[in-house]
């Protein structure tokens, strides 16, 4: 069954062709069919380029999952900073270190904030 793709899917598609695909050339475009990539201009799910799907697509296993369809979803998770989704490593709760020095630093400033109200404001009279 055949649906169009995301804004999000064909992003991450073009992005996948453009920096992870062996065959995919800038100045020629697809070598081996010596043509333009068709792969950059998909917007309907259903037929890929071989090497793509079994080569460049697993090195992206969300979107591999939603447009094949194939096998469970990896359990992805939000960030707890950003609420983007990501696969964590383990217990990461965060996408990048940019949102875990973020995430981090509210966490200092509310435990601190507690601490604060426990012993009286921290105040000198």
């Amino acid at each position: 069954m055949c649906r169009k793709l995301t804004r999000d899917e064909r992003r991450t598609i073009r992005k996948l062709v453009t920096g992870g695909c062996a065959n995919y050339d800038s100045e020629y475009g697809c070598l081996p069919l010596d043509c333009p990539c068709y792969m950059l201009d998909k917007c309907w799910t259903g037929a890929y380029c071989r090497y793509f799907r079994e080569a460049v697509l697993p090195l992206a296993p969300m979107l591999e999952s939603a447009i094949t369809g194939e096998g469970a979803a990896p359990a992805s998770r939000p960030c707890a900073v950003c609420g983007r989704s990501f696969l964590p490593e383990g217990r990461q709760t965060y996408c990048s270190e940019t949102c875990k020095v973020e995430g981090n630093r509210r966490k200092s400033r509310e435990r601190v904030r507690k601490m604060r109200e426990k012993t009286g404001g921290g105040r000198y009279d």
